[in-house]
């Protein structure tokens, strides 16, 4: 049984990620709080002994496991897989200057796992996924279905024209199964998107199944979202959120579904907050 090196198995993908493995590989889960079974540990930190392993998968910030890859590259290791999103292309030239540092950033982490997978001779596979939901922990659509739930509300963003393709978190836990021992995949890239393309108000109107099918909808202006956005810093509703409400954010699948069979399902919004 190979040993793998799983960062970010308490993810919405590792989660799923996790049980597919087990049967058949020596898994070894890292986590920075204590979880009977995982190592306990810090992927920044300096002073860890890490376990030889020959598959890595990081699922976690892709700048973060570019610089431990760097820093603990071994011979053993035949095997990379990455977790990227599909940000390195959509805010690449955002309005918004945070969002734009965030593609870049991605982008350099990418080129910088496949450059130290080169040097110590390992394959690596790169994914980048669209909008992601079905484990309750994503911070785009799950805390707008709480939202719903909860006040019978469902803010609708006038403007959201542009299609939206969410993936589901199990379907890219089977995706990096199926990508790894598959050489058709090795030293690629591939954009995963969900099972169907929807057009954004379509999208947030599937999250009424959340709260049963029983929440109003609401249209909100723009206007509205720039000002509470202004009114409570922190929020995710910033200049770039609102110039993509009119973008088209979808994946093509077609190499996927060549190369390892990707089949991802169509979008449920009771998935978003799963029981």
């Amino acid at each position: 049984m190979a040993c793998v090196l799983l960062f970010g198995a308490s993810g919405s993908v590792g989660r799923f990620l996790l049980p597919l493995l087990t049967p058949v590989h020596r898994v070894v889960a890292v986590s920075r709080s204590d979880r009977e079974g995982w190592l306990r540990a810090d992927l920044n930190a300096a002073n860890v002994a890490w376990p030889p392993a020959e598959i890595v998968i990081s699922l976690g910030p892709l700048d973060a496991f570019a610089a431990w890859f760097e820093r603990n590259a071994q011979a053993g290791i035949r095997r990379v897989i990455a977790m990227s999103s599909m940000s390195v292309d959509s805010k690449a030239d955002s309005p918004d200057p945070e969002e734009r540092e965030l593609a870049a950033r991605l982008r350099d982490a990418e080129a910088r796992v496949m450059e130290t997978s080169r040097k110590v001779g390992a394959a690596y596979t790169i994914l980048r996924p669209t909008l992601i939901y079905g484990a309750g922990s994503d911070r785009s659509l799950a805390p707008i279905a709480r939202f719903a739930r909860r006040w019978r509300v469902l803010p609708l963003p006038l403007g959201g024209t542009g299609l939206r393709q969410p993936v589901h978190a199990a379907d890219l836990a089977g995706a990096c199964v199926a990508v790894l021992d598959n050489p058709a995949t090795y030293a690629k890239t591939y954009a995963l998107g969900g099972g169907e393309a929807l057009p954004f108000r379509t999208m947030l109107l599937r999250l009424r199944e959340c709260a049963g099918g029983h929440a109003l909808a609401l249209p909100v202006p723009s206007w509205l979202l720039r000002g509470f956005a202004r009114w409570r810093r922190g929020t995710r509703i910033g200049p770039g959120t609102l110039a993509r409400l009119r973008a088209s954010l979808v994946a093509d699948n077609s190499a996927a579904t060549r190369d390892f069979g990707y089949a991802p399902r169509p979008f449920t919004g009771a998935d978003v907050l799963p029981e």
